[in-house]
């Protein structure tokens, strides 16, 4: 039982270490940030975004194709009501957006996103999927029919958009240093019991 106790030591020291490790070595502070909608008839998009939250203004506006100021990547998945995947969409990879339709705005004070929002498909594909609109008035998810400006509304409705947080890797590994004290002192008081 001893070397049980062992191990779940190493274990923990050794996440520990790692944590300090990853924070010292990644001085650049990207947050990644989770976003979900769901539409009237039970359409639902979800995706995530990030951005460098040292050099971000409160106020991120982008839009258009090409290099962004402050977002670092953005992606969209669109999924039917029974939850079955409709697309991805990677609208913005590496700092740079390939939709001339792309539009953006967040708060990085509130974490919330407002305005106008552009995202999805956009990159000239008969029958791709795109989100659009105004967040807190109308929001469609729609389809593109003939990339001659004919779309067809899939889903709709006026509510916000959630966003959350994605944890940081180091916050994760803590965790699970933690976890792993908890299963050690469990195991400790059921052997005492024993």
């Amino acid at each position: 039982m001893k070397n049980i106790f062992a191990k779940i030591a190493a274990i923990a020291a050794t996440t520990a270490a790692f944590s300090v490790t990853v924070a010292a070595n990644n001085p650049a502070q990207a947050i990644d940030l989770n976003f979900s909608w769901q539409g009237d008839a039970g359409y639902s998009a979800i995706g995530s975004f990030s951005y460098d939250e040292t050099t971000a203004p409160t106020i991120i506006s982008e839009a258009g194709s090409g290099k962004t100021n402050f977002l670092q990547s953005l992606n969209v998945s669109f999924l039917d009501p029974s939850k079955n995947l409709l697309g991805t969409y990677n609208t913005l990879s590496g700092g740079v957006s390939q939709s001339d339709f792309f539009v953006f705005n967040f708060n990085t004070s509130t974490q919330t996103l407002f305005g106008g929002l552009d995202i999805g498909g956009g990159t000239g594909v008969i029958g791709e999927y795109f989100f659009n609109g105004t967040v807190g008035d109308s929001l469609r998810f729609r389809q593109d029919i003939n990339q001659q400006g004919t779309s067809r509304t899939v889903d709709q409705n006026s509510a916000s958009i959630q966003v959350s947080k994605v944890p940081e890797p180091a916050s994760m590994l803590g965790l699970l240093a933690f976890a792993g004290l908890g299963v050690g002192s469990s195991l400790k008081k059921k052997q005492a019991t024993c």
